[in-house]
């Protein structure tokens, strides 16, 4: 069967099961085919399996808006950001120097990457909206490395669906399919508006996934993780937030 009749088929299998209220016949198609996110269960999950099912068929390559110069937000809104600790101010003493990213799990190399290794990875720059589930937005520049020349780097292996990524503030990590991961707006961030990724906006390195809502875009990231397979997940939001 064909890339596009396979869509064509696990659509219409959606779709009918969606209008005939059978949201559990649904969770069952897009089990078969690989669609079923890691928040399915529970009285929600039908629904969550439904809305990630259809926008992986529907969206798995298209690329998120992107905008002008002229209308970048002025000034730029940073959400609220725990107070670094003293282990981050004397990273950021010493102009992020000793900063690492790690990234380990089903890859071929696992490496420990500097900034300055980063910085020299291939550059894309995009202007994009960072829009959060609590009704702000704002568009901005972000410059970085497309997470999928990392991972290319390093070697993924094929068992791989996920990468789990955390960040220098203790308890706080969330995690992309590999779908995402991959997209070449997926950043890898270290730059703003000209400048350096400014520590408000989750500087030195953060990771902006434009097809995502806001907290997807996690900052001050030191570790990736990729993996087949993720806990069960008990997030405060849903774990995919496609937009």
């Amino acid at each position: 069967m064909s890339g596009i009749s396979r869509r064509t088929v696990i659509s219409r299998g959606l779709a009918a099961a969606a209008g005939l209220s059978g949201l559990a016949l649904a969770e069952r198609i897009a089990d078969r085919f690989g669609l079923v996110p890691p928040d399915h269960g529970g009285i929600y999950g039908p629904g969550e399996t439904l809305t990630y099912a259809a926008h992986r068929l529907i969206t798995r390559h298209s690329p998120t808006r992107e905008f002008s110069r002229a209308q970048i937000s002025k000034p730029p809104f940073p959400n609220e950001t725990m107070p670094p600790t003293d282990a981050f101010n004397r990273l950021q003493a010493g102009g992020f120097k000793d900063w690492r990213l790690s990234i380990d799990g089903l890859v071929a190399h696992p490496a420990s990457l500097s900034l300055d290794d980063v910085k020299r990875l291939p550059v894309r720059s995009q202007i994009t909206q960072i829009a959060c589930e609590e009704g702000w937005s704002y568009v901005a520049e972000w410059v970085g490395t497309p997470l999928v020349e990392i991972l290319n780097a390093v070697g993924v292996l094929p068992q791989a669906r996920y990468v789990v990524y955390f960040s220098f503030q203790p308890d706080w990590s969330d995690s992309i399919d590999m779908a995402d991961a991959l997209h070449p707006q997926t950043l890898v961030t270290y730059a703003m508006n000209g400048g350096d990724l400014p520590v408000p906006f989750g500087g030195p390195v953060r990771l902006r996934v434009p097809r995502q809502l806001g907290y997807k875009s996690v900052k001050y990231i030191t570790r990736m993780t990729v993996t087949d397979r993720l806990k069960p997940f008990e997030g405060s939001y849903a774990w995919y937030a496609g937009i």
